[in-house]
Parts: structure tokens; sequence; C-alpha cells
């Protein structure tokens, strides 16, 4: 299966997913919100976000922010549309396949933020998406990515292997994607920082664009 075939797969899948999705996502984003104005909040002048689903994240944003939300699924968007308002910056949302971003021009980035995008990309497509980071980061633009991963504790690893037929069939995640291992491969964004917001299931990868 090529790419784009991969793409449209998970456009259908978020076509059906969007209606439910905040209703669905709600148990999680009670974690979620508490974290979502540092995961933020320090972030300045032009932001990219890629997968920016249903603009959880825009109020928690900087007014200092020049903002560009991109999402694969145009029903997404369209409940970021009405999350809009809630912003202190300027945002403009679009429709943009994060593989290949084709309207966004190169280094035009000082930001490119993402929470759990992904780990909802089969591994094939995951490094189109992060030499797409590197080519819209401008050098010494910096990068941020909240991922969900396996645990090693067993315990915990455990309740994730219940859950895991559910989150791959409704989002089409993941907790065995290798994130963090693509990003180390990329030629020209270097990983300053990894750490983990809660256990060690959600990781934040944090870097810049050599």
């Amino acid at each position: 299966m090529t790419p784009n075939e991969k793409n449209v797969l998970l456009q259908s899948k978020y076509s059906v997913t969007a209606f439910f999705y905040d209703m669905l996502d709600y148990p999680w984003e009670r974690r979620y919100r508490k974290w979502r104005p540092a995961l933020v909040g320090d972030l300045r002048g032009k932001v990219l976000e890629a997968g920016v689903g249903t603009g959880r994240n825009l109020e928690f944003y900087h007014p200092d922010v020049d903002l560009l939300g991109i999402d694969l699924s145009e029903r997404m968007l369209r409940k970021s549309e009405k999350r809009k308002a809630k912003a202190r910056c300027n945002v403009k949302l679009i429709n943009e396949d994060a593989t290949v971003m084709s309207s966004i021009p190169s280094s035009q980035f000082d930001w490119v933020f993402s929470t759990f995008m992904c780990c909802v990309m089969p591994d094939e497509i995951q490094a189109l998406a992060i030499e797409q980071f590197s080519r819209v980061l401008k050098p010494g633009g910096r990068f941020r990515l909240l991922e969900l991963v396996f645990s090693k504790n067993e315990r915990i690893r455990k309740k994730q292997m219940v859950f895991a037929p559910f989150v791959e069939k409704v989002y089409g995640a993941r907790f065995d994607r290798n994130t963090l291992q693509y990003v180390e491969q990329s030629a020209t964004l270097a990983v300053s920082n990894t750490s983990f917001l809660k256990d060690d299931t959600y990781l934040l990868i944090e870097g810049v664009r050599v």
C-alpha cells in the first residue's frame, strides 16, 4: 500500500471518528487539559500545529503566536474552527497532509508542535511527516512532539494491551510506533530532550532544526 493510500484510509477513519472524537476523548481530556498550558504556553513566533484535530490547544497559545493548524480531516477542522473564538493569537486552519505539506513553503516556522499525530501514522508515513517537520522549520527552529508509547512496566502495559484494539480501531493509533527513532535518524533534526508526562507512556520529544 502506498503512502497516499494509507492517508486515504486515515481520512476515511476520521471522517467518522470526528463526529464522536471529543466525546470519546473526554476521559483522557480531563488529564490532557491540565498539560496543555505548559505544552504550548511558552511557544512564540510562527507555529505549525500538525494534527490540530478539534482544536483543543488553541485557547492556550500566547497572543504573540502566529499559528497555522493543519489536519488531514476536514471534519476535524470544522470542530477546530468553532474553537478559534477562544484563541488569543492569530489562527489559520487548513486541510493539509502532514506527510506532504504541499501548500507550505520551506523554512517558515519557529516551532512545530504536535500531539498524538505520529502515533496515528503507520511507520512508513511517520518518517515522511518528520521530513516535512524539518523542511518547514527555520534553521534553529524548534519542535515538540507528544506521543503515546508502550510502558515497560508490566502492570501498565497489560492495561494498555486491553485498550490497544479500541485505540487502533477508533483513532488509528498504536503504542508501538517508532517516532523517536525516526526523529533521531533525521539528518537535520536534533533531539535535545525526552521526558514523560505520566509514567513511561506519554513521551515528550523536544529538539531543534540544525
